[in-house]
Formats: C-alpha cells, structure tokens, sequence
C-alpha cells in the first residue's frame, strides 16, 4: 500500500515540524469546515436522518471548537516546558520537549462519522504528524464530504483519506505506524490492540461499555428525566457515552418512568417517525439487531419499528435479566433499560458484573452518595446531575479506562498523546562535582550528605 509510504516520507521532509506550517494547515481547516458546513449537515441526513442541530452541536461546531482551541494555545503547547531540576544534578536546566510521533493512522467509527475523524485530526496535526484517516464505510455521504475537505486542505502527504470496508482496515493495520488512533467497538479494538502490539506501535483506543445512570430517591425527578432523555436518544442512542442503562431506587421508580414517557412525548411528539429532530439506525444490520434485543422484554414505552426506514422508536424496558441479549453489552440504540434497586449492594452487582464503562451519570441531590458513587466506581468520564456533557469541556480529557478505552484527548489532551515527550537536562561545563566518579571511597559524612542530593 503506498499511503503510508507517502506519509513518512513527508514527515521526513520535516515540514510538519514546522509549527507555523501546522497553523496555517488548520486555519485551512477551519474555512473549508465553515464554507462546507450546510453540505456536512445534508450528507449526515443522507446517511442516517441526523437532524440538523444534532449535526450542528455534535459534529461541525464540535470540531470548529477544537480548532479554536488549538489555534489559540498550540504555539505555547510546542514550545520546550522548562521543569525543576534537582540539586544532584546542579548546575543544570531541565526542560520537556514535545516532538511528533510521525505517521498516524486514524480509524474512525459511523455515530459521529464527522467529528470523529475531524476532531482527534486537529490534535495530530497540531502536534506535528503526517495522518492517513479510515473513515467509516457506513456512512458513504459523510466519507466523501471528509475526502473532499481534506483533499483540498492538505497536501497529500500531510493527510491523506483511505476509504473502504473492512478489508481496507485490514490492509492499513498490517503496515507499520508511528501512532494508531481507534475509535470504535472494544472487540475491535482487541484487534486493533493486537495489531498495534506487533510494531509496538502505541494507541489510542477509544471504545464504549455498559455505562451505567444511577438515580437515587433524592434526585429531582422531571428534571432527571429530561436530561436522561435527551442524552440517551440523542443521535437515536447511538452515542457511546449515552446511558445504557438506569438504576433508580425503587421508591421513585414509578415517578421516573412517568417522567421519562412525558420528556420522550415533549420531545419527538406522539409519533417520534414524524419528528424531524429524531435520527434513524445507521443501517438494516443494526436496525434488526436491537429489534432483536427486544425480543422476550417487558416494553414499558415505545418499541415500534420500521424496516423499510430503519426505524426505532425511543423504548423504555422494564427490569430485563442481566444474561438477556439486551443487557450482555453495549446496547447502542435507542433502547434503555429501567432497572430497581433498594441498596447500594444492588448498585454494585450491577456495576461491577459489566467492567469498567466509559461514562456514568449520578442524579442525586446527597453530596455524600455522590462522593461514595464517584469513589467507588472507576470509568471514563461522566457527570452529576446531567449526561453527554463531559465532552464539552475542551480542559476535561475524554477517554476511557479498561475495556472502555486507552487514553483521552480533547484540547490539550490532543496535543499531548499525539506528541512524544523527551525529558532534556541541559548541563553546565563551568563546574563538575567530582564525588560521582571512581573511585567512590567517601567519607560516612559525604555519603549521607548524598542522600539528600535526590
């Protein structure tokens, strides 16, 4: 395969090294986005109904934000980070050195088909890189809008997009990279893991999980509700950070699941299929393997499909078992489990059979179940009292831990996975402590003086 030849190659040329030449790549960037942004929007609808603002607020603006981000700061990002020595070393000055990585590979998933290419490309240019970018193939409107824009923003070993199925991601794993960039299933990953681990090539591994809501008797009940709902179906569930599934106490069990039916209602109408704010499943494969999900459940809300528009409407289950289909992994759809406890021992059998999530979401109005909660549980990232919104934040790393992930980015984040950290001590000739070279027969008192040296 020649991409990757033509990457390192021009990463060899040491353009990239250039940090006004990474600048002004990505002010290249920022235009094409906002001159493209309608066609960006009307490929997103095309591929999977994602309404208008959806696109707006989670892919283009998205992005257009991370560029703000780092147009403004990388200059600083690049520059050598003078650090503390240490009197052992005296006299010396220490400093941290940020270099590229070289070639990344970047392999993007279909939910967030723009952002998801757009967003950690910003951080690998910036920090110096050559990029070879797999977009996903099941998104093939929104693939060509990202063929196109990089076309004309890049030359083409700077950044070049490589689009196919998955023998295409086959091909592009075997080569040898610098860096990989995945973002995508965790069986996937596994592979990507593995190929990675042959070139020990170092990754970023950008998975999901079975994040959990927690919903305590203190939460404020139609307030909950409504961000759960318009976190869990935005982009029609498919959104690794959405909640997968709720454990609400049993006492405002009966309160959430009125509220839940009313926000669904407020938001998407009566008939969600008419709603021009409700996305579709991305394609028939994974359209019947939620209906499949629901196969056996107990629907307490919702449920209808629609082969012929890949449609599914929001759905509420009713207390599933925790070895059905629907709750085994990652749902990734609009279906969302309801589920009662009594103790914090039913909390924790939940979340610890399902491993470490990349995301969960705490409602209450107690400080201290809030602390216990986010003590206790080791995930990605999350929030209190809301959902999604964590990956706002540009200073907030987005990541996961486990099987949800490996490494976070985002703002400064960005800059730094994609950046080789070099620790330099730079030393002074004028005067050489002469107690670190042979022979070492020191006085008791010099050694002991020596210990404090570190």
């Amino acid at each position: 395969m020649e991409v990757p030849k033509k990457q390192r190659d021009f990463f060899a040329s040491q353009k990239t090294k250039d940090v006004a030449y990474r600048k002004k790549a990505l002010k290249r960037l920022q235009k094409e986005i906002l001159a493209r942004e309608d066609d960006v929007c009307k490929a997103l609808y095309a591929d999977f109904k994602k309404p208008e603002f959806e696109t707006l607020v989670a892919e283009t603006q998205f992005v257009l934000a991370e560029l703000k981000v780092m147009l403004k700061n990388m200059e600083f990002w690049a520059r050598p980070e003078r650090v503390s020595s240490i009197l052992a070393n005296w006299p010396s000055s220490d400093y941290l050195y940020r270099e590229p990585y070289g070639t990344v590979l970047l392999i993007a998933p279909w939910n967030y088909p723009f952002q998801l290419v757009f967003a950690p490309l910003v951080g690998a240019v910036a920090a110096g890189n050559t990029v070879v970018v797999k977009p996903s193939e099941l998104t093939p409107n929104t693939s060509q809008i990202i063929t196109e824009i990089v076309a004309k923003v890049f030359e083409p070993g700077h950044v070049s997009v490589v689009e196919g199925g998955v023998e295409v991601s086959q091909q592009l794993l075997v080569q040898k990279w610098d860096y990989i960039f995945f973002t995508g299933s965790t069986k996937v990953g596994q592979i990507v893991y593995e190929s990675a681990a042959k070139h020990l090539t170092p990754v970023t591994l950008e998975l999901g999980g079975k994040n959990p809501c927690i919903v305590d008797d203190s939460a404020s009940i139609k307030l909950t509700a409504k961000r759960i709902v318009w976190g869990k179906f935005l982009n029609a569930g498919q959104t690794c950070i959405a909640s997968d599934y709720i454990l609400v106490h049993r006492k405002v069990k009966a309160a959430l699941i009125e509220a839940l039916k009313k926000s669904i209602q407020d938001g998407f109408g009566d008939i969600s299929q008419a709603s021009d704010d409700y996305a579709r499943i991305v394609n028939e494969k994974h359209h019947a393997r939620l209906k499949t999900m629901l196969e056996g459940q107990d629907i307490l809300f919702g449920g209808i499909s629609d082969d012929t528009d890949n449609y599914l409407s929001p759905t509420l289950v009713d207390e599933p078992q925790m070895d059905s289909p629907l709750m085994e992994g990652e749902i990734f759809g609009p279906i969302l489990p309801i589920i009662a406890y009594e103790t914090e021992e039913d909390i924790d059998n939940h979340i610890s059979h399902y491993g470490k999530p990349l995301a969960t979401y705490i409602f209450s109005n107690r400080k201290s179940f809030q602390k216990k909660m986010l003590d206790k549980y080791s995930f990605g990232g999350g929030c209190i009292n809301d959902t999604v919104i964590q990956i706002s934040n540009k200073k907030l790393p987005f990541g996961g831990v486990g099987a949800s992930g490996l490494g976070g980015y985002h703002g400064k984040a960005s800059f730094e996975i994609f950046s080789n950290q070099k620790g330099i001590i730079k030393k002074a000739n004028w005067f050489d402590a002469p107690l670190r070279y042979p022979p070492y027969k020191l006085p008791n008192k010099i050694v002991k003086m020596i210990k404090h040296l570190f």
